[in-house]
């Protein structure tokens, strides 16, 4: 029995799924570029031999139209799908930001509150006491 590993690979060389091979190459070519620019791309992809960057605001689609020609370069090393032309443009649809919902951890006390206070200093001393009585109620 083939492992899921070959299979992929297989399907991945077929001519019929030459889309996944280029979205793959595309998330590699978002991945060369620098910082700045890689922080504002949604998704991008290839039409009519055209590269689409959809970008998520209006200062990243100057940064990309000065960047051209730094991207062009790149763009040669990597080969994708015989892409002749760059087109960037701004997605009007607002994303809604998830709320995370923070769970506060909590966990069982394993201590009893069973130790031996040795500590000379007073302030110290009733210090630990307090920790005691934390520990005993909890």
């Amino acid at each position: 029995m083939k492992k899921v590993n070959e299979i992929l690979s297989h399907l991945k060389n077929n001519p019929e799924f030459r889309k996944i091979n280029t979205q793959a190459t595309i998330i590699k070519f978002i991945e060369l570029l620098p910082d700045k620019l890689k922080k504002g791309v949604k998704f991008a992809y290839v039409k009519r031999e055209i590269l689409f960057f959809v970008l998520s605001h209006p200062v990243y689609k100057m940064e990309f139209e000065y960047n051209k020609s730094l991207i062009n370069d790149l763009l040669k090393q990597a080969n994708i799908a015989n892409v002749q032309e760059l087109r960037f443009f701004v997605t009007n649809k607002i994303e809604k930001k998830k709320k995370e919902e923070v769970i506060p951890m909590t966990f069982k006390e394993r201590s009893f509150g069973i130790f031996e206070n040795k500590i000379t200093n007073e302030k110290l001393h009733a210090k630990v006491e307090e920790i005691r009585k934390l520990i005993k109620n909890s």
